[in-house]
């Protein structure tokens, strides 16, 4: 039918424990749901429900102890090590709460490490590095270091930086929580901006219900279960 999303992420049976020593700690049970492209959903749950976890094995930081995960065309879950490195690179683009930028390196140079890893000239690096800070209103701020911005402008480098490759996938680990409340608002509103005029699949891990009601669906864990009920946010 005309019109019909596609799945993009397909999570099947998911386990997932950690060792520490003969101890086995279980995080995730039995983890199955999709995700539809141009999607922006938000997983919730108390601390340690694994919902980092989660979004970890998603973006392929991270490999279960069994199921699959199929993003698009790939079981990423049967990459190597060396593959994974070489999709996740291309495909996901990672906002974190504490921006993770290198504080010698400019704006434009923080934004152009990604393309590093690509086939493009510097010129053509610094090209796609500019635009992407255009897109986030940092046009003015390409030349300033982290230290010189607040901690909204660097969350939107930050952006900047995660959305250059153009990857299939934008994930958000607290993106929000390290920010005051107007600098919060300001970023989920251009993450809103990212999935609606440019139809980026974002999976948001947050605690806040005020940036969980941004999404289109919440979804739960606890204790590393997931609630069968997907709670889609009304339009």
């Amino acid at each position: 039918m005309a019109g019909t999303k596609k799945t993009i992420v397909e999570i099947k049976h998911l386990n997932k424990s950690y060792r520490r020593e003969s101890l086995v700690v279980p995080v995730l049970h039995d983890i199955t749901f999709d995700i539809e492209e141009g999607e922006f959903l938000a997983l919730m749950g108390p601390s340690g429900s694994g919902k980092t976890t989660l979004l970890n094995l998603i973006a392929g930081i991270d490999k279960a102890d069994s199921g699959t995960i199929r993003i698009g065309d790939v079981d990423i879950t049967n990459l190597s090590e060396t593959e994974l490195a070489a999709w996740r690179a291309n495909s996901v683009g990672f906002i974190f709460q504490f921006y993770n930028l290198i504080p010698v390196l400019k704006a434009v140079e923080n934004v152009e490490l990604p393309l590093h890893l690509t086939m493009l000239s510097k010129k053509q690096r610094i090209k796609h590095a500019e635009m992407a800070l255009s897109m986030v209103g940092l046009g003015h701020r390409m030349d300033h270091y982290p230290g010189e911005m607040s901690g909204g402008e660097q969350q939107r480098v930050a952006i900047a930086r995660a959305i250059v490759t153009d990857p299939t996938l934008l994930v958000a680990d607290e993106p929000t929580g390290d920010l005051d409340r107007a600098s919060a608002e300001d970023i989920l509103s251009m993450m809103e901006r990212l999935n609606r005029e440019m139809g980026k699949t974002i999976i948001m891990v947050t605690h806040d219900p005020r940036a969980a009601s941004r999404a289109h669906i919440l979804r739960h864990l606890d204790k590393g279960y997931l609630n069968d009920v997907a709670f889609q946010n009304p339009a």
